[in-house]
This record gives C-alpha cells, structure tokens and sequence, in this order.
C-alpha cells in the first residue's frame, strides 16, 4: 500500500478502506460536492457493494463550511461506528478517524478546513497524532510475543482480534492508521509489522517485560 498523502485545498479530505479482494480504494472529498453518501447501493459515492451487514444507504458525510461531519440518522440497519463508539446523531471528522460500517472499516485523512491548520511536519508527533487508547491496545498486543521470545514474529491480525475481542476488520483499520502514524506504511508488506513493533518498543509505548 502506497503512503496516503494528506489533501491539501480546503474541504479536501479522503476516505481509504480496502475492498473485497484487500486492494485499497480511495474516495477523494471535496467541498464542491456536499453530501457523499455510504451504502451498499450501487448508486452511492463510496459504494460497498460486497459487504451485505452494510445498508443499501448507510451513512453520509457532509460538508458544513468548516468542516465534514458524518451521520447516520437512523438510515442503516446495523449502525455506524466511529473509533469503536456507535454513531448518535453527527460526528464532527477528525484527522485519522476511523469509521466502522457493517464488516468495513474505512480510515479518514485530511479536513484541512477553515481555521485548521496542516499538520506540522517535524521529528516529534503533535499530540493529536499519537495513538489512541484502543490503538496502544493493538500495539501492546502485536508486540506480545516478542515479551518471551525477543527474536519471535509479532503476533497476527487473527491473534490480536482473539485477545482483545475485536473484529479482523477493526485491527485491520488500526494497523493501517498505525503505519501512517509512524511513518513506515511505504516500507515492504513483509516488514511493516515488525517495524511497527520495534518503534513501539523502541519509543517506550509498549515494554518487553512479559506480563
């Protein structure tokens, strides 16, 4: 998967998700179309059409001027997620967002708004870009293997969805966002997972100490 880079113009934003085959897809937002609707309906903007748990119309993001927002309004069957919390009423979009619709996960980039400014670009994270709670669960349990055995292989989507009572889709969301954050989503497919680890443990977020 290429680096996904950052939409620059105001009202750009993106919405990246993985279809049926994994490759990923990109759904570019723009201010000059206001309403992009979520469904499994082939005549929505970010149609999901292989997903069944996703209503025909799901959800759908808004450009209010300054920002997107996301709703549901009561038009899915299953509800929408958004960072592992159910949708009620409309959620203001944040940078790294990462929303949950039946079995897809899709990751928000952007919202370069009016009165946001970019994200700096610097040797140290803004503190908006560090990961979250359920993220530095993920981490802890990727790197978990490596506790009691140092020159183990850091544990799988599958291993982590077992451990933590989570979908594949949901850690699946949560490695993407983790790759970003840390800068190593162009590295090789082979070696982003143990790179992720590394940094992780190199940067204090998890420790090698077995539980």
């Amino acid at each position: 998967m290429s680096e996904a880079q950052e939409p620059v113009g105001v009202g750009q934003a993106e919405v990246i998700f993985d279809d049926s085959q994994g490759r990923q897809c990109s759904v570019v937002l723009s201010a000059d179309r206001a309403i992009v609707v979520i469904g499994r309906g082939s005549e929505a903007d970010i149609a999901l059409t292989w997903d069944p748990s996703v209503s025909r119309l799901h959800a759908a993001l808004r450009w209010m001027g300054a920002y997107w927002t996301l709703e549901d309004n009561g038009l899915s069957s299953n509800g929408t997620f958004v960072n592992g919390k159910r949708l009620a009423g409309r959620h203001q979009m944040r940078n790294g967002d990462i929303v949950l619709v039946g079995e897809t996960s899709l990751l928000y980039r952007g919202n370069r708004g009016i009165g946001q400014p970019a994200t700096r670009e610097s040797g140290h994270e803004p503190l908006a870009m560090r990961p979250t709670d359920a993220q530095l669960d993920v981490l802890r349990a990727l790197c978990r293997p490596l506790a009691h055995a140092p020159y183990a292989v850091p544990a799988s989507n599958r291993q982590i969805a077992e451990e933590l009572g989570i979908s594949d889709a949901t850690v699946k969301s949560h490695m993407r966002e983790l790759f970003l954050r840390f800068g190593i989503d162009s590295a090789p497919r082979g070696q982003k997972r143990s790179r992720l680890a590394q940094r992780a443990l190199d940067d204090g977020l998890v420790t090698s100490q077995p539980d």
